[in-house]
C-alpha cells in the first residue's frame, strides 16, 4: 500500500490482532512500519542512550519499561499520548518470553501493534522494543544444555526480526549459590549469556548496535552485590568473542518479586527496595565496566513514594507491567461476565499452578494472567469505549510514572543520539518456543 493513501491504522491493528495466520500479521506489520516511517516514528537500539548515560551525560533518569499484556494498541497509545505531552523520548515497550505465549503476542504482531499506537497519536522518533526476560529454564539446561541455550536463541531470533532491537538475556536462573567462589556461582550465567549475546551480535541488523542486558540475581531470591557483579562481568568479558560489544545494563536483585507477593486476601504486601544495593551496583556497573548502569526487575506493584528513589540512586531502567494488567482487569469499565468466564477458564486449565496453601483470591490474582491469550479476541472486540476508557484511566499511571522517574524532556537528548535505520522487519521460518516464566 502506497503510503500516500489513505491509512486506515484502527482497522490494520484490529486486523493484525485477530487474524491467526501468522504470514498475514507479517504482511500487516510491514504495512504499518511503512507507514510509521513515513510519520517519522522508527524502531532503535536503546543502546547509544545508556553508553552516554553511563559517561555521565544527561540529566539521571530510569527509563521505564513497560509489559504490555492485553490491550496493547490502547494502552500504547495512552503511552505515546503522554510521551508527547512530557516530551519524553526514553521509554521502552517490552515483553517477556512467558508473556509471548500466554497473552497470545508474537513479536510481529506486538511490533506492529505498537508502530501502530505510534501512528496514531503522531509520535515521531525512536521507538525501542525489547524482549523482556528471555529466560532459560534451569531445569531445562542442566538436563541438555545445548537443546535450552538453541531453543533461546530461536526465540531471540524471532524477536530481533521482528524489530526487537533491545534484549535482555536472563541466565541467571543457572546460578549455583551452593558453588565455593562467586565466578563458579555466576560461571553458567555469564557463560550462555556470553553466547547468547554473541549470537545476537552475529545477526543484529547492519546499522543497529543491539542493546543487551544481563543478569546476575533471579528475581524474587537472595540480594545482589557488587562482588557478582564483577565475577559476572569479568566472566562475560572474558567469555565474548574479542572485538564484539558487551552489555549495556544489568538485572539485578533488590528485594522484590515478580507481580508482587500475594497476600491471602489478594492484596499486596509492601515491597521493601534496597536502594543502596542499587547505587552501589550501578556505580560499579557505569564505573569499572561502561555500562548504563542497573536495572531494577518487579517493579509494578511498589508503593507510588518509591518511584522517585529511582533516578536519585542512578537506576537506569525499571520493568513495570502487573500493575497495567491489574488496572485493566480490575477497571470498572472492564465487562464482569467477561472477566468471570476468563476466572472459571483459569480453574480449569491452570490448577497445576494452585498451591496447596492458596487461597481463591491467592490464586486468581496469580493465574488470571494466563487467560489474556484465551479471550484475546473478546477482549480486543469490545465496545470502542470500553478499550478507550480504560486506556484514558492508565494514562494518568503513565504520566505520573513519567514524573517520577525524570523522563520528562528526554526527547531532544535521546533524538541527538538515535538515528534512524532503515530495516524491514519480518518472520524467521521457526517460530519461537515461548514456554519461560520470567515476566514483571
Amino acid at each position: 500500500m502506497s503510503v500516500n493513501t489513505v491509512f486506515d491504522i484502527d482497522a490494520a491493528v484490529q486486523k493484525l490482532v485477530l487474524t491467526d495466520n501468522i504470514k498475514e500479521k507479517e504482511t500487516i506489520a510491514r504495512e504499518i512500519q511503512a507507514q510509521a516511517k513515513a510519520k517519522g516514528a522508527y524502531l532503535a537500539s536503546i543502546q547509544d542512550v545508556y553508553m552516554a548515560r553511563g559517561k555521565g551525560q544527561g540529566k539521571n533518569f530510569t527509563v521505564p519499561a513497560m509489559n504490555l499484556r492485553s490491550l496493547t494498541y490502547f494502552l500504547a497509545r495512552a503511552i505515546f499520548r503522554t510521551a508527547n505531552k512530557l516530551k519524553a523520548g526514553a521509554f521502552i515497550f517490552e515483553i517477556a518470553k512467558s508473556e509471548m505465549g500466554y497473552t497470545g503476542q508474537p513479536p510481529i504482531e506486538y511490533v506492529g501493534v505498537i508502530l501502530g499506537a505510534a501512528i496514531k497519536e503522531n509520535y515521531s522518533g525512536p521507538v525501542f522494543i525489547q524482549g523482556d526476560h528471555c529466560q532459560i529454564k534451569a531445569s531445562a539446561y542442566f538436563e541438555n544444555k545445548n537443546k535450552e541455550v538453541t531453543a533461546l536463541k530461536d526465540m531471540v531470533a524471532d524477536c530481533v526480526a521482528a524489530g526487537f532491537y533491545n534484549i535482555d538475556i536472563d541466565s541467571s536462573t543457572t546460578v549455583k549459590l551452593d558453588r565455593p567462589t562467586l565466578t563458579e556461582q555466576q560461571r553458567d550465567n555469564f557463560e550462555v549469556c556470553a553466547d547468547i549475546a554473541a549470537f545476537i551480535r552475529k545477526i543484529q541488523p547492519k546499522g543497529i548496535e543491539i542493546s543487551i542486558g544481563g543478569e546476575i540475581g533471579e528475581v524474587g531470591h537472595k540480594n545482589s552485590t557488587v562482588e557478582e557483579l564483577v565475577a559476572f562481568t569479568e566472566g562475560f568479558n572474558k567469555s565474548l568473542s574479542k572485538g564484539l560489544h558487551g552489555l549495556s545494563k544489568i538485572s539485578v536483585q533488590t528485594g522484590t518479586s515478580h507481580g508482587g507477593t500475594v497476600l491471602p486476601d489478594g492484596t499486596i504486601a509492601k515491597a521493601t527496595v534496597d536502594f543502596k544495593t542499587l547505587k552501589d551496583i550501578s556505580a560499579a556497573a557505569q564505573k569499572q565496566f561502561g555500562m548504563g548502569g542497573a536495572v531494577q526487575h518487579g517493579a509494578s506493584t511498589l508503593t507510588d513514594d518509591q518511584f522517585n528513589k529511582f533516578p536519585e540512586v542512578n537506576t537506569i531502567e525499571i520493568h513495570l507491567a502487573t500493575s497495567f494488567q491489574n488496572k485493566t482487569l480490575d477497571s470498572k469499565l472492564f465487562p464482569k461476565d467477561l472477566y468471570t468466564k476468563m476466572v472459571e477458564w483459569t480453574k480449569v486449565n491452570c490448577l497445576s499452578e494452585r498451591k496447596a496453601t492458596d487461597t481463591d483470591e491467592q490464586y486468581i490474582y496469580k493465574a488470571r494472567k494466563r487467560a489474556l491469550g484465551q479471550f484475546k479476541k473478546e477482549i480486543m472486540s469490545m465496545p470502542l469505549n470500553v478499550k478507550e476508557g480504560i486506556a484514558a484511566e492508565l494514562e494518568h499511571s503513565f504520566e505520573f510514572l513519567f514524573k517520577q522517574l525524570n523522563v520528562s524532556d528526554t526527547k531532544d537528548f535521546v533524538a541527538s543520539i538515535i538515528k534512524p535505520v532503515d530495516v524491514k522487519i519480518g518472520l524467521r521460518d521457526t517460530q519461537a518456543h515461548l514456554d519461560g516464566e520470567g515476566d514483571d
